[in-house]
């Protein structure tokens, strides 16, 4: 039986949510770690940062650090997609269950770096998220693609190509004992 997207993202999930909960502050210190050194000469950046889910990598500290330097954004859900806004505090708990900061009337359609929490990737590094398409939809209304970085707690990668054509891909991929890199970023 052919690996399929929806099979790829069913074994993903099981395999974050069943992974030890010992070993949870160590995967998000090890992620904080590669993030923060991934992160540390940029200045005036805009970047585009998730808010963790429970199962999600934690990558809240490097957020706190790197707005001292940076314009920092979140995710806020509108349609089937999402818009962008500043991270500001403070966030309430929306739909899905994710957090967001307040609307803004400002239209933001330009970011330099996008952090993207990532369920799994295939051969190409193309994500695989909760089959929702919304990340998908953001990035195909962005004029210039930024420098993306897939953040896993745990590895779950095919080398098949499962994806479609819309799905993003990344410049970058961190998990808590490996980085993964298709090309160089010069910003």
């Amino acid at each position: 039986m052919p690996l399929t997207k929806s099979i790829f993202r069913e074994n993903c999930i099981k395999k974050i949510k069943n992974a030890s909960p010992h070993s949870r502050y160590y995967r998000n210190a090890m992620i904080n770690k590669h993030l923060l050194r991934e992160l540390k000469n940029i200045k005036g950046a805009k970047v585009l940062f998730y808010y963790p889910l429970p199962f999600e990598a934690d990558i809240r500290k490097t957020l706190n650090k790197i707005r001292q330097n940076c314009d920092i954004f979140v995710p806020f859900m509108q349609d089937s997609s999402f818009k962008i806004v500043p991270f500001r505090l403070p966030l309430k708990k929306k739909k899905f269950n994710i957090y967001e900061a307040g609307n803004t009337l400002r239209n933001i359609n330009k970011i330099d770096i996008a952090i993207v929490p990532t369920i799994g990737v295939d051969g190409k590094l193309q994500r695989i998220g909760f089959g929702k398409g919304m990340y998908d939809r953001f990035f195909a209304k962005l004029k210039k693609k930024p420098y993306t970085i897939f953040i896993q707690p745990e590895i779950c990668f095919t080398k098949e190509f499962i994806c479609d054509d819309y799905d993003v891909a990344c410049d970058l991929l961190l998990t808590p004992r490996s980085t993964k890199r298709p090309r160089k970023y010069y910003g």
